[in-house]
């Protein structure tokens, strides 16, 4: 499955801006501008959560931003905005990145000590 999606205007929620999302089982990838082109990429197993941003007048349009917060270090917030389908689009990608996580056996862990002070932690040395 694919999705394919431009960012809308918020005046009615028309797509006529330069900035194209296409989102696969694999990748999302972002591609933006006229003159010059800016592709960026993210594979799925590296998009660590999404969430979804919806104003009030986005909201009147039907359309939503996607926000993905991934563990790449070119783009670690990707921002899908202003994109029709956005509930729908989230859960893709909730899903897909999952289970590109368990086909490549990938583990994403939280650091439960990066708050503490080392003489604040129980370590013996």
């Amino acid at each position: 499955m694919e999705y394919r999606e431009r960012k809308r205007i918020l005046f009615f929620g028309l797509p006529w801006t330069f900035t194209l999302y296409t989102i696969t089982e694999e990748m999302l990838n972002v591609k933006r501008g006229f003159f010059k082109t800016v592709e960026d990429d993210c594979y799925m197993y590296k998009v660590t959560d999404v969430h979804l941003e919806t104003t009030l007048l986005e909201k009147l349009c039907g359309v939503g931003t996607v926000v993905c917060i991934t563990s790449d270090n070119t783009s670690p917030t990707l921002k899908l905005v202003h994109v029709k389908k956005a509930h729908e689009i989230k859960d893709f990608i909730l899903k897909e990145s999952e289970e590109a996580r368990m086909k490549r056996r990938t583990l994403n862990t939280m650091n439960l000590n990066s708050g503490m002070h080392m003489e604040d932690a129980d370590i013996d040395s």
